[in-house]
């Protein structure tokens, strides 16, 4: 195969990308995590038919971006990138607790069983009242 199609160059680059510390792994990781978020939530989207954002996309986030923040602390020391991802963690970890209380509070239906919101009058599922 010819080195100019070849995946891996004669210097080891993988796709072009020099892969000689840990740290550069671990940015591609972050990177990689990040990313991921988008096709969790363009997934779960267009299997329900209306925007959502599932758990999933929080904890990919909340990954992603701790992955970031170690990365720009301990390899790239650049203050730009650790101020970008120093605080994000905050907004993520709240919706996952807000939705970790919003599970919990789910009330069954006398009717049907289904999981309904606790600010629900009727099951959306049987119409049955709710409480």
């Amino acid at each position: 195969m010819d080195s100019n199609t070849s995946l891996i160059s004669p210097d080891g680059k993988l796709l072009g990308v020099p892969w000689e510390t840990f740290w550069t792994a671990v940015g591609w990781l972050a990177n990689a995590t990040f990313s991921s978020r988008f096709l969790v939530q363009w997934y779960a989207t267009e299997k329900k038919k209306q925007v959502v954002v599932p758990q999933m996309f929080w904890w990919l986030s909340l990954l992603g971006s701790l992955l970031f923040l170690t990365y720009a602390i301990f390899y790239d020391k650049h203050n730009v990138i650790i101020f970008a991802y120093a605080f994000t963690w905050i907004p993520y970890s709240r919706n996952l607790i807000i939705h970790r209380r919003n599970k919990a509070a789910l009330a069954l239906c006398a009717g049907c069983g289904q999981k309904n919101p606790p600010q629900a009058n009727f099951c959306p599922n049987c119409g049955v009242k709710a409480g």
